[in-house]
């Protein structure tokens, strides 16, 4: 089987849940007003999303050295599909929570494997293309983004019938994994070879922050607009409409960026612009100010997680024996990796609640002053040019 229908299909499962994910951000009003919830009962949900999702990623790291992550990745499509009906269609506040359980287990599970693919792929393909499938999580997004701005006069249960992309996405054609029984052992899901963890943490932290502007603007964004400005409420999903916009042409472009300039570079004029859309979001006069605020961060901080893992799967297999990495290990790195992106998003949706439960632009504040944090920790990322491996096979489909 070609790389080229592998690449296809990780990059399917990537659309498919920002499609989801961003379908049920920027339905948050509805669900909001539906269930009579305040900021803090919003932030709480999130909270349990974020938890749940962590969960789902360290079993995740638990399974990779048994199980291929192209067998949990369509796990993980299947559960999404499930949960995202119970959420907006179920009858009863039980049911609702029963939704929550099972898609933000599902959705650690996704975030995992649709990335562990990626970088396996990255890998045979001998450059960095992550950018690429995380624009395609983007572009999945700006579908729901859109698809809740044509649907905001249907009622919320409407919105189940999004559950059956993930099922499909869930019959394509991922790439397998050669286990050599004579590798190296692992131990609770890690070889035993040593993992640089130090620069990778230094990575993650850059993950952190990454992650903690990106759910605040998705998750915080519509609800800033409905509150703050009392915008028409079929606009408010154009906090995020113009964000995945600018987010896609930043990570469509970000393959060939990196290779001209550098991830260093590319990543601390990207914390400058970020900062500069999060102060115009903070002190917005009106709604469509705010929403070229948001524009202006999807430009700027858009390429920073496929840098995060490329750089973490880089390190990871830097020193590991052989001409290419061992995928369990690099498998099992980054399921645990991936951990960085729930704290982020505690960060982003549940303080941002908490600072703003009184007045959003307080809230607002947070992510504008940590965003300046990438300027310092984008040094670690010169590792993804490092440790490139070339895999004798790249030239396969492509």
């Amino acid at each position: 089987m070609s790389l080229a229908r592998n690449r296809m299909a990780v990059a399917a499962a990537f659309a498919a849940q920002g499609l989801v994910f961003i379908s049920l951000t920027t339905r948050l009003p509805d669900i909001k007003e539906r269930w009579g919830f305040s900021e803090l009962d919003v932030s709480a949900t999130l909270l349990a999303v974020v938890l749940l999702a962590g969960a789902g990623s360290v079993l995740t790291e638990k399974l990779a050295h048994r199980i291929e992550s192209a067998v949990l990745l369509r796990a993980g499509l299947v559960a999404i599909a499930l949960g995202m009906p119970l959420m907006v269609g179920g009858s009863t506040i039980a049911v609702y929570y029963l939704g929550v359980l099972v898609y933000g287990v599902g959705l650690g599970v996704v975030d995992a494997t649709t990335n562990m693919q990626a970088v396996a792929l990255e890998h045979a393909y001998g450059r960095p293309i992550l950018p690429s499938f995380h624009g395609a999580w983007t572009l999945g997004g700006l579908v729901g983004a859109a698809l809740t701005l044509a649907t905001a006069h249907l009622p919320l249960t409407a919105a189940a019938t999004i559950g059956l992309v993930p099922v499909a996405a869930a019959l394509l054609p991922y790439l397998s994994r050669d286990v050599h029984p004579g590798g190296p052992e692992l131990v609770g899901g890690m070889e035993a070879l040593p993992v640089p963890w130090r620069p990778i943490v230094l990575v993650g932290a850059a993950m952190v922050v990454f992650y903690m502007v990106d759910t605040a603007s998705q998750t915080w964004g519509a609800v800033y607009l409905d509150e703050v400005f009392d915008a028409p409420s079929r606009w408010v999903a154009l906090a995020t409409l113009p964000y995945l916009m600018a987010s896609l042409v930043t990570r469509l472009a970000g393959d060939r960026l990196v290779a001209a300039y550098g991830a260093v570079l590319v990543l601390r004029i990207g914390a400058v612009v970020a900062c500069g859309g999060l102060a115009l979001v903070t002190f917005a006069p009106s709604w469509p100010m705010a929403v070229l605020g948001f524009t202006v961060v999807g430009l700027g901080v858009s390429v920073v997680a496929p840098l995060s893992f490329s750089a973490a799967a880089a390190i990871a297999g830097r020193d590991a024996p052989g001409a290419v990495p061992d995928r369990r290990r690099v498998d099992a790195v980054i399921a645990r990796f991936n951990q960085f992106n729930y704290a982020g998003g505690l960060l982003g949706a549940v303080l941002t609640g908490v600072v703003g439960q009184h007045h959003l632009r307080f809230g607002f504040c947070v992510p504008m002053v940590l965003v300046l944090a990438l300027w310092p920790l984008a040094r670690q990322f010169a590792a993804i040019h490092q440790g490139t491996r070339i895999d004798a096979t790249a030239s396969e489909g492509t």
